[in-house]
């Protein structure tokens, strides 16, 4: 039985993971915080009090630590006690936090593959270069490490196992579709770090397909989507992180992930890509001070945590899985729902940070039982997806499944 968490960083979907682990601090014992910048993390905590959320009464603490500094972190683990640490803080951070963690034997877990600040859309399988080559590390330390449990990746990774264990016999491809069809009333905005965010998207859109990795341009190849609750949407081939280990998993199946982007946010996408605003190698002004393009587009465009009051509408992320049953052609559509007015009222965060927030607590809860606590590294689709599922659905985060015998909630009895 793990308890005791560390939360490291403190924007929007920390936020999330600071209310949900207060709810469920009965299970997870003591819950610390951990900011490069105290005040964010402090406002976060009072937060939580606002609302009442802990459980049970208990201690909720701030800690000052750069997440970069693998010796701080693993410090401030031993100075706590944690036993589960979960990585909210920028990409960044995430192989000095996972360092700690193998030191100090703590348990660790993230929401999205690390990234090198020089480095964009590196040759593929992205956690290759990163994260997988610690995975020796982890098993000879007995170290759970759970990589990208997020909604996605993470959540949709549990869909992916699902639907091969329980619906389909063969796996032919793995359509991964995020819609956010809400609107935070901006004229122009990212829905989490502004960075990480156009980082994501100026490189090139990797896929796998036909057994191997296949390049685009950003905004190349686009569909049309039907969906639940959200309707039609446009949506785009987009480079992200569960094709790496999806892939990996499934090599024989076209892997993709899709994302809906607006006319709005294409225009101003390509025009500050095409002005040189989104680089992220310095350049100097005419006055001598160096500068990273990138940056001053993340300074002056809106904190995504800051978007979450006037935010409505609804996201749906979910996996379309075909391939065969019984000798015969096969789908099935597994998603979720979100409300961001509904996730505001609860938690003070938009929906695209709660969908991101609750998960790794869910996983938390799992390794805090024993469940998902593996001594080594994982992905998600690697582990028992029942479990997370279904405690998700009484987190606030419920799954839905669609196939040829309707459109139902994904319940497990």
């Amino acid at each position: 039985m793990k308890r005791n968490v560390l939360i490291i960083g403190a924007g929007g979907v920390a936020q999330v993971v600071a209310h949900k682990c207060a709810q469920w601090n009965d299970r997870l014992g003591d819950l610390h915080i951990a900011s490069r910048t105290p005040a964010k993390a402090q406002a976060i905590i009072d937060s939580v009090h606002a609302k009442a959320a802990m459980k049970v009464p208990g201690v909720f603490q701030v800690h000052s630590v750069d997440a970069m500094d693998s010796a701080a972190v693993a410090a401030l683990i031993r100075r706590t006690g944690a036993q589960i640490v979960i990585n909210v803080g920028s990409a960044f951070v995430n192989m000095t936090v996972l360092a700690a963690c193998i030191e100090t034997g703590a348990a660790y877990m993230d929401t999205a593959i690390h990234e090198d600040p020089a480095k964009i859309c590196e040759t593929p399988p992205w956690y290759g270069n990163y994260e997988w080559e610690r995975r020796e590390a982890c098993e000879k330390a007995g170290v759970t490490a759970i990589l990208g449990v997020g909604f996605d990746p993470g959540v949709v990774n549990a869909y992916a196992r699902l639907a091969a264990d329980d619906y389909l016999d063969t796996v032919d491809s793995i359509d991964i579709v995020d819609i956010n069809a809400g609107s935070h009333g901006r004229w122009f905005a990212t829905n989490f770090d502004p960075e990480i965010n156009f980082r994501e998207f100026t490189g090139t859109v990797y896929s796998w397909q036909n057994g191997q990795w296949q390049s685009n341009r950003m905004f190349e190849v686009g569909r049309v989507w039907d969906l639940p609750v959200v309707g039609e949407q446009k949506a785009y081939l987009t480079g992200h992180d569960e094709v790496h280990s999806l892939s990996a998993r499934w090599p024989q199946a076209d892997v993709r992930f899709w994302m809906g982007f607006g006319d709005h946010y294409i225009n101003v996408f390509t025009v500050l890509k095409n002005l040189g605003l989104l680089s992220e190698k310095p350049v100097r002004t005419a006055e001598g001070q160096e500068v990273v393009p990138l940056k001053v587009v993340k300074a002056v465009l809106p904190d995504p945590a800051s978007l979450a009051p006037d935010y409505v509408g609804k996201t749906c992320i979910g996996d379309l899985v075909r391939g065969t049953r019984g000798g015969q052609p096969a789908e099935v559509f597994l998603y979720n729902v979100a409300d961001h007015k509904e996730a505001y009222e609860e938690v003070g965060s938009q929906g695209i940070s709660y969908t991101a927030g609750v998960p790794p607590v869910a996983a938390a809860l799992l390794v805090a039982d024993g469940t998902w606590d593996v001594s080594r590294m994982a992905n998600v689709e690697d582990l028992d997806p029942k479990p997370f599922l279904d405690l998700l659905n009484r987190m606030g985060l419920p799954s839905r499944i669609r196939d040829a015998a309707g459109d139902r909630p994904l319940t497990f009895s």
